[in-house]
């Protein structure tokens, strides 16, 4: 076939990870995408008032510090590490804390002190052996056994059997935080390595900001992949296989559902189906602030931190979440504060503050969640609604309208249930490969999962070069 090496559909940082892993091959890469802006879910723009800036989806990076391939190309991102990666405040004015020390967090959690060290401490001292076994696709011969059965032994377990060795309500709304990233009942197998992962990064990683937005990722890699040759179109949507120049290999960084939609005809029907039957998980209805100062915490500490988890105890956490699951929002949802600009000046007038923030609701769903979100921020943060000069909101048809691989609003790239997790996007032995050799799949919705660290493309890319540049 003449025309290009490789053509990667989508400019998010799967995509353009995929298409450098490519191009340093000697191969000639072309990027299409969609959107005016590169980016995908780590974009930035002004959504409320001139000077204030906002990320649009993806806002704290403890994945993209840790990921081995970011790390190896030393990217042109300034990362601004805050005092704290995670705060989580509970209504007698005290909050568990994430400190970069697990005995400092530990030291935090009064009885519970021994329990934490003695499971995340392990972990944290292994930490680069466990997240290069985890941020690649679960089926392979991992390089450090040993290390991973461990991790594995709490992770294919609930978030509420992990929480059980722990008695303060400090530390178990603290793991009850974490496991609900994965957005789904914590009662639920698997969500146990949530749990546990998220404090992992959190005392590896610190949980930083990128200066100025995380735009600056896609950024770049956008730059890093044209000083490679590399070509990347923007406004270039693609809808079938006829929108797409001649290549001796695709890679999609698009959801099953897209993928099953643009190669229907190039794929066989029972693989089309197996990727339409793919399950997304909830959405999220997410409001950018601005305000006139930072938010009054009670507890001062979660001024220190990067993320504030909104959402009360363990169980109440618990109950928002099963509830989501069943198709209803409740009234004191889980809310998820990135407080960028206390530690990025570049991101506000001076004085002002930018805050982002969302809630879990079902995929799909219509409900205004404002006013039940301002008033879970205004429970722990007295004052908060004062400082507010304006305010932005997103519901799931609103996000999926900015980025077409947020279905439904979700932004893990497909549900996270045990069994897709560990099989995502459909049972094969290698997820990133096709039944048509010249295919590939390079988004989220392929291990290792959600998240800003470019390695389900790069495995993507790597699949290729296997399998058609050999």
């Amino acid at each position: 076939m003449g025309g290009l090496d490789a053509v990667v559909v989508g400019a998010g940082p799967n995509g353009l990870s995929a298409a450098i892993v490519l191009a340093r091959a000697g191969l000639s890469v072309l990027v299409l995408e969609a959107s005016d802006t590169i980016g995908g879910g780590a974009r930035t723009f002004e959504l409320t008032l001139p000077g204030f800036r906002h990320d649009i989806c993806s806002a704290i990076h403890p994945m993209a510090v840790v990921s081995p391939f970011f790390r190896e190309l030393k990217l042109d991102v300034e990362w601004i590490e805050p005092k704290f990666a995670l705060a989580h405040p509970l209504d007698d004015g005290t909050a568990a804390i994430v400190e970069r020390s697990v005995e400092a967090t530990a030291a935090r959690l009064d009885r519970d002190e021994r329990a934490y060290r003695s499971l995340i401490g392990p972990l944290v001292k292994t930490a680069d052996a466990l997240l290069s076994d985890i941020l690649r696709a679960l089926l392979v011969i991992p390089r450090h056994p040993l290390v991973l059965a461990r991790f594995g032994i709490h992770a294919v377990r609930s978030a509420e059997a992990v929480a059980r060795q722990f008695h303060g309500d400090r530390a178990r709304a603290l793991l009850a935080g974490c496991a609900a990233h994965s957005m789904v009942p914590l009662d639920r197998a698997g969500t146990g390595s949530f749990a546990i992962v998220f404090p992992v990064t959190g005392h590896v990683s610190g949980w930083p900001v990128a200066k100025g937005g995380s735009q600056a990722i896609p950024d770049a890699l956008a730059k890093r992949l044209r000083s490679l040759g590399g070509e990347i179109r923007t406004g270039a949507r693609v809808q079938s296989m006829r929108d797409i120049p001649a290549s001796r290999a695709v890679l999609f960084d698009v959801t099953p559902r897209q993928l099953a939609s643009i190669a229907r005809d190039a794929l066989p029907r029972g693989y089309v189906r197996r990727l339409e039957r793919f399950r997304y998980g909830p959405g999220v209805f997410k409001i950018d602030w601005a305000l006139d100062g930072p938010i009054p915490w009670r507890a001062r500490e979660c001024g220190g931190a990067s993320t504030v988890h909104v959402g009360g105890t363990f169980e109440e956490i618990a109950r928002h979440e099963a509830e989501i699951w069943r198709g209803r929002n409740t009234e004191r949802p889980f809310v998820l504060i990135g407080q960028q600009s206390l530690f990025d000046p570049t991101r506000a007038p001076s004085g002002k503050q930018t805050v982002w923030g969302y809630c879990h609701v079902p995929n799909g769903s219509t409900d205004d969640m404002t006013e039940r979100i301002e008033r879970q921020v205004e429970r722990f943060a007295p004052g908060f609604r004062d400082r507010i000069l304006a305010r932005h909101t997103m519901n799931p048809a609103q996000l999926q309208e900015h980025n077409e691989n947020l279905i439904g609003g979700d932004i893990g790239g497909g549900a996270n249930t045990l069994l897709q997790f560990v099989l995502r996007p459909v049972a094969r032995l290698n997820p990133y490969t096709t039944p048509n050799r010249r295919l590939f799949l390079a988004s989220s919705s392929a291990p290792p999962g959600a998240g800003v660290h470019g390695m389900c493309g790069y495995w993507a890319a790597r699949a290729a070069l296997r399998r058609v540049f050999r």
